[in-house]
């Protein structure tokens, strides 16, 4: 999941400053384009491990060795930061949105494509600019609600309901869009308290801890390459978005939005080579659409900033 993957559309990504220098755009690209396409692989071996172990268990491996990675790195780089961070309760409750955000999407992943999952969880930056007028205080004008509208449009073409049967993974997939937009609120909210690696790291201490209070409930010892796996998936998710955090360090983000997107792709080469799964022609068209209003949300951001100057 991007997710921490990635208000790409709407804003920074939440794991990232929020006035990045963009001084080296096409290496900050070349640094997105390799974060989208490592994440999916981290989808790949949640979906591959899904029926062998519960998903409290796959989050927490994934978080785990996630910390193992990140936490050092952040303490070495500000451990003033990292031990006594400030606004605590937003950066917990940033912890938790991700937390359900997460467990909706391998839930979702479980039973449906990872790719047409990850087309729904594009409903996110849609709902943030929806609800920023409410939680932020930002204008939204029209042509941008005319964006979010159309976007919905697109998640209707990947739900088709009343064309075929609506199957509990979408409503997940759906869900884990709307907990991330939460996500993403409660991150610009701590755009400047903490730097990036700070916020992340504190994200995947407390995913820990909380499935660790729940691990003795569906607890399975795995076998050795199963163990591997869940590392692997650790890695490849710290991996992946200290990626996307250096990629907003070299470019804005309104030019590595529409590349961020690119994540579809991946995810669809990993579905098929691993799963057999391919998005037919209709959700083909739902993704496009999806992509589009988001993309179209992200210029409309930019020229609002320009023309406020902040």
């Amino acid at each position: 999941m991007t997710r921490p993957a990635a208000d790409l559309a709407n804003a920074p990504h939440p794991d990232v400053p929020a006035s990045p220098p963009p001084d080296r755009p096409l290496l900050g690209i070349g640094l997105m384009l390799a974060s989208v396409a490592l994440l999916p692989i981290m989808d790949g071996f949640a979906k591959a491990m899904a029926d062998s172990f519960a998903i409290v268990q796959l989050i927490w491996a994934r978080f785990l060795f996630q910390s193992l990675l990140i936490v050092p790195l952040a303490l070495g780089t500000s451990p003033r930061a990292m031990l006594r961070p400030g606004h605590l309760p937003l950066q917990l409750g940033r912890g938790v949105g991700i937390l359900i955000g997460t467990f909706l999407f391998f839930s979702a992943i479980r039973t449906m494509p990872i790719a047409d999952a990850l087309a729904l969880l594009f409903i996110a930056p849609l709902i943030v600019t929806a609800l920023s007028p409410l939680v932020l205080g930002e204008p939204v004008g029209v042509r941008r609600w005319m964006a979010v509208l159309v976007g919905f449009g697109g998640a209707l073409v990947v739900l088709r309901p009343g064309l075929t049967v609506l199957q509990p993974g979408a409503l997940l997939a759906l869900g884990a869009g709307a907990s991330f937009a939460g996500y993403v609120l409660l991150t610009r909210r701590l755009s400047h308290a903490a730097p990036p690696l700070v916020t992340l790291a504190i994200t995947s201490l407390v995913c820990l801890v909380v499935t660790s209070a729940l691990l003795p409930a569906v607890w399975v010892t795995p076998q050795p390459m199963q163990l591997a796996a869940m590392a692997a998936m650790g890695a490849i998710g710290a991996g992946g978005h200290y990626l996307m955090i250096r990629a907003f360090e070299k470019a804005p983000a309104s030019l590595l939005a529409p590349f961020g997107y690119g994540e579809i792709l991946t995810a669809t080469i990993v579905g098929y080579y691993w799963f057999g799964d391919f998005p037919d022609g209709m959700t083909w068209l739902g993704i496009a659409i999806l992509i589009a209003s988001g993309i179209y949300i992200s210029v409309r951001e930019r020229v609002r900033r320009e023309e406020t100057g902040h």
